[in-house]
């Protein structure tokens, strides 16, 4: 078994690329590839093309541009939930579409970034989406928070999150500080397996649909007092 774990850590992560922007495309898949731990398996200049690719493809990841002619990367990914096994996505973004990354959100992406982030943090990004991370650039969370601060009663959020264990608190603050299973099971000497299974447990407490709506939820709620406490 731990061999088999070895092997399959070592397989090249596996990722479609949809934006409409050709050269953007054909940069970032030098700048992503390079070092061998991913693999651009297609390229999409729209919704339809990016689902295509997922179909025949089958990536680990996929980063989306929200917006690309024809079918735009929101609609795309309503349809990737809609997949019996959709892969992990992440929104590309620029830095003035709070809208579109909203709404995202509520589509359950399960990562966001900047177009114009340093090249050694995509790589890091999409490594931390395929090792079941989220993955939130920190300049996206700041313009989100006040955005999402309506979403719920904080008391209420507050509550939920007294409402788990001392262990479930420890994975939920290390989630919303963007760490992957194997992160965290390092950080708490759990088996990837035991965290992934402590993050299904603290999403369906918190009512949370994926990684980004508990970290949000961390976050909204980290002001209220020091979480490790509760």
């Amino acid at each position: 078994m731990r061999g088999e774990t070895a092997g399959a850590a070592q397989r090249p992560i596996r990722l479609v690329l949809a934006d409409d922007e050709v050269m953007l495309r054909r940069g970032l898949r030098v700048l992503l590839e390079q070092g061998g731990r991913i693999r651009v398996v297609a390229e999409a200049g729209n919704g339809e093309e990016l689902l295509a690719a997922v179909r025949g493809h089958r990536p680990d990841v996929v980063l989306i541009d929200v917006q690309m002619p024809s079918k735009d990367g929101l609609s795309a990914l309503r349809d990737l939930r809609a997949m019996a096994a959709p892969p992990i996505a992440a929104v590309l973004t620029t830095f003035d579409l709070d809208d579109y990354v909203a709404e995202a959100l509520r589509l359950g992406a399960n990562g966001f970034l900047l177009k114009d982030a340093d090249p050694a943090v995509l790589v890091r990004a999409v490594i931390d989406l395929a090792a079941g991370g989220a993955v939130l650039d920190p300049r996206i969370t700041a313009r989100l928070l006040p955005r999402f601060r309506n979403l719920g009663d904080s008391a209420d959020e507050v509550r939920l999150v007294r409402t788990l264990s001392a262990r479930e608190r420890q994975v939920l603050f290390l989630l919303a500080d963007g760490r992957s299973n194997a992160d965290i099971g390092d950080r708490l000497g759990l088996t990837e397996a035991t965290v992934k299974s402590y993050v299904s447990t603290v999403l369906g407490k918190l009512g949370a649909e994926n990684r980004v709506q508990a970290a949000l939820i961390a976050q909204r709620v980290s002001g209220c007092g020091d979480g490790e406490s509760w």
